[in-house]
């Protein structure tokens, strides 16, 4: 009966991709959070493709509720037609650790977002599963979200995003990694490099840079991603 019921599931979890939004190259979240942890983060994105060049940056704050709930503030810049850049949209985020690393097949949290766009009444939430799964030196990190937008120059409706990590855990300072991104009209993989210093205490400095092509529609799509977060 199980084996019956996961085709089924799995077509429902991956229906809404058909619909989804065409930026999804960002982040892709693992499921993890530190007990009480504080961070600071700020993010580039940089897709370059048949319309033009699309810069997009993010500042965040977060600050634990618990040993496993996390509560982030981001500020989204992005430029405009102009060419100048400003203050595009405002965001909370929680992310919430939902199994003990390590105790089961596979590691699991929860992501829940709610943004709203800075000029207009725009409105989008989404709701995500992560997991990720070690084997051996290598690690496996997937985040399937549903997104809903509603607002003043928005449809209503529902989307869905498909991220994927492939990691190899080389030395804790370099790893490099293989991401797969999935949404509407948008099909992207390529590779990427992060790495972690860790200091005193549960003080660590995260590092991400990674480089993903389109494989779908316009005949040049890239996007060039980074990161820098410190937590303590």
């Amino acid at each position: 009966m199980k084996r019956r019921l996961l085709p089924v599931l799995w077509l429902l979890l991956l229906s809404p991709l058909c619909r989804a939004d065409n930026f999804t190259v960002d982040k892709v979240y693992h499921p993890y959070v530190l007990p009480f942890e504080r961070e600071f983060e700020w993010r580039l994105t940089s897709r370059q493709n048949d319309d033009g060049n699309v810069l997009m940056q993010r500042f965040s704050y977060g600050h634990a509720l618990s040993e496993r709930i996390i509560l982030e503030g981001y500020v989204v810049g992005s430029r405009d037609q102009n060419g100048d850049f400003g203050m595009q949209a405002w965001e909370l985020e929680t992310r919430w650790m939902l199994t003990e690393q390590g105790r089961y097949w596979a590691d699991w949290g929860a992501l829940f977002e709610l943004e709203k766009e800075h000029q207009t009444d725009n409105w989008e939430f989404k709701a995500g599963l992560l997991t990720e799964k070690e084997f051996g030196r290598t690690s496996l990190t997937t985040n399937l979200t549903l997104v809903y937008e509603w607002g003043q120059s928005v449809p209503s409706e529902f989307e869905g995003e498909f991220k994927l990590k492939y990691r190899y855990r080389w030395i804790p300072e370099i790893q490099p990694a293989i991401e797969f991104y999935a949404a509407e009209d948008f099909i992207g993989l390529g590779p990427a490099f992060m790495g972690i210093r860790r200091f005193d205490g549960q003080r660590q400095l995260k590092w991400e840079l990674g480089f993903i092509a389109g494989l779908n529609g316009d005949t040049k799509d890239h996007t060039l991603r980074m990161s820098v977060e410190y937590e303590f």
